[in-house]
């Protein structure tokens, strides 16, 4: 009888602490004991922070038999109208770049950004001009020239609010940038951007795996749910508990690309195990197991 397939599970842990100090040979162990085979990694100052630092996170996950799945970090928005402090962002990431390598992750993270002083996430009627995505194409590809030299595979992810708002969007910059070291980061929940799309995901999920499938490194599960309001509130909510639909979710993924990351976030440290645990009863009835 033919066993189960495997899908390797990791987590984004939410960045509570900065990661210099962290007690690593006991975080990597806690992860590695509540099932998860890889983490991704934050650095909070990239061009403040020291190469050793990273050395001794990857040594401490070797350790506990637990990978890298994505480096991550905090630089300024790559959209940011303002040239210089578009720059320091494009030279911040480009340090991301240079830590995935001495981590070793599988893919470094990358936001896409907003004019948004207030977060990278949030809203700006000009994260939607022509202008704005000119200057993602610029960034990313001043961006991908390191990663390329360095050997990483840079993961960009979308988002309503943002410039890359569809998987159309998404698809564009692709063709725009034209580097071997840009992919993706599939997350549905970041392209519900209405009611229908909220309360039938299948749309979403179906486009983004047939629009950009080829080019996935990595997926971010949460799952997502409407809030009984009058005015329209999506709510991000643990795995299996919204509207997301997940057995397809995983379906396209280990059809598509089963041998890359499928990343739980999002969540406070009390509700992963029940993430996790929802996430597997759909992975039994697909017949994948967790690595």
């Amino acid at each position: 009888m033919k066993g189960p397939a495997l899908i390797k599970l990791g987590i984004n842990p939410m960045p509570t602490l900065d990661w210099r100090q962290i007690d690593w040979p006991a975080r990597a162990r806690q992860l590695r004991e509540m099932g998860f085979s890889s983490t991704t990694i934050f650095i909070h100052k990239p061009l403040e922070s020291d190469p050793i630092d990273a050395l001794t996170i990857k040594m401490a996950c070797e350790q506990a038999g637990l990978a890298i799945n994505q480096a991550n970090g905090w630089y300024e928005s790559l959209i940011n109208p303002d040239e210089e402090v578009r720059a320091e962002g494009i030279k911040g990431m480009q340090a991301v770049c240079r830590y995935g390598v001495v981590l070793q992750s599988r893919s470094v993270y990358v936001r896409p950004g907003s004019v948004n002083p207030n977060g990278h996430w949030w809203a700006h009627p000009d994260n939607y001009s022509q202008k704005t995505f000119d200057r993602l194409v610029d960034s990313i590809q001043k961006v991908c020239r390191v990663a390329e030299i360095e050997g990483v595979q840079v993961a960009i992810e979308g988002h309503v609010q943002t410039s890359l708002d569809t998987p159309e969007r998404v698809s564009d910059l692709f063709a725009a940038v034209a580097s071997p070291a840009l992919k993706f980061n599939l997350d549905p929940v970041n392209f519900m951007g209405n009611v229908r799309d909220v309360l039938s995901t299948e749309r979403i999920i179906n486009t983004l795996f047939d629009l950009l499938g080829a080019h996935v490194v990595a997926a971010h599960a949460k799952d997502c749910g409407l809030a009984e309001a009058f005015t329209m509130q999506i709510h991000e909510v643990v795995i299996g508990t919204g509207t997301l639909d997940y057995e397809l979710f995983l379906k396209r993924f280990m059809e598509t690309c089963p041998d890359k990351d499928f990343i739980i976030e999002h969540l406070p440290e009390e509700k992963i195990p029940q993430a996790r645990e929802n996430l597997r009863k759909v992975a039994e009835r697909l017949n994948i197991a967790f690595e």
